[in-house]
């Protein structure tokens, strides 16, 4: 159990202790703390990739916002003191609204906050990962941080990783200065960073009903719901008309290789290996139970894995109207 830090200074052959606070040295903690963490994140864990900062929710704006290796989106809520029970209630609601948030989503947040879209900043960060088979927000983790904490929100955090697998930990920073000037951080966490990732291997993930069943709309009605996905400005649908319907049209059945290859042609991804993410994407939607309109027009295949979509085709009475999306 992590309950206590303490540092000393060696200094003329005695130890001195150090035990100056953030608040003592008119330290903030939106100005000083949370840009030093943003500016080295591995203090919090050695496998997080900030994605958003201030991040707005239907609950309030959350501190931080990440992601992991393996795609699990991780909720991390900051205190320059004292961090209240009240705080882990708080970090659960905003958890419970990031759940639902799709890949593209979270991929608009990181855009607004690193300048670059979600697939380049987590090749970047992961180069060994596959980004192909990535579930991005397939589960939620939830990270604490502050200077000291409530012993009811220590034993909380305890009870709940211990009984339910859930991705939760706290991680206990200490603040010093030294004789000298220089400023340290120190931390500490009260579950092993390796517990909590196993545990968020097992946790019960947010499912979002998924169908392979086409729908069967009259002709006004499909094409008014495939205009408005369309008319949405999502990059899922511009890739869609721009690559995967023009494809379609051109060839009776279009593999998962080709339609990377022209998304990396057409400039939408810089390699393979993006390209592959974004496929991913693509095919999530086609896979959505809501979006059964999409599937009504464009059908596909299982001809490897029964999780991997291939064989892309205009359903047997679709081309026409295919052809209208891709010129509207």
């Amino acid at each position: 159990m992590a309950t206590q830090i303490k540092a000393w200074q060696v200094a003329n052959g005695a130890l001195r202790p150090l035990n100056t606070t953030l608040e003592e040295q008119g330290r903030r903690e939106a100005e000083h703390l949370e840009e030093w963490i943003v500016s080295t994140s591995e203090v919090l864990g050695e496998d997080l990739l900030l994605i958003g900062r201030q991040v707005q929710t239907r609950s309030g704006p959350l501190d931080l916002l990440a992601v992991d290796r393996a795609g699990n989106t991780v909720i991390i809520e900051l205190k320059r003191g004292l961090v209240a029970r009240e705080v882990l209630a708080q970090a659960i609601d905003y958890a419970s609204d990031i759940a639902s948030w799709t890949i593209e989503r979270l991929s608009e947040g990181c855009q607004r906050y690193t300048g670059k879209a979600l697939e380049e900043v987590f090749q970047d960060r992961f180069p060994d990962a596959d980004m192909e088979v990535i579930n991005v927000n397939g589960a939620q983790r939830i990270l604490l941080v502050g200077f000291s904490f409530e012993p009811a929100l220590e034993r909380m955090v305890e009870w709940m990783s211990d009984n339910y697998d859930i991705g939760i930990n706290a991680v206990l920073l200490r603040y010093s200065r030294t004789s000298s000037g220089d400023e340290m951080i120190m931390q500490t966490t009260v579950v092993p960073e390796e517990v909590v990732r196993e545990k968020t291997k097992r946790q019960r993930k947010f499912q979002i009903p998924m169908s392979d069943e086409p729908g069967n709309y009259p002709m006004d009605e499909l094409r008014s719901r495939w205009k408005r996905y369309l008319d949405g400005g999502s990059d899922t649908a511009k890739w869609i008309r721009q690559i995967l319907l023009p494809a379609c049209l051109q060839s009776a059945k279009v593999s998962r290789d080709i339609i990377k290859q022209r998304l990396v042609e057409n400039h939408f991804a810089d390699d393979l290996q993006k390209a592959g993410f974004q496929l991913s994407v693509i095919s999530g939607q086609f896979g959505r139970a809501q979006n059964d309109f999409l599937r009504q027009v464009i059908g596909y295949e299982y001809p490897n894995n029964p999780w991997e979509k291939d064989n892309y085709h205009v359903r047997d009475g679709y081309r026409e109207f295919a052809k209208e999306l891709v010129q509207t």
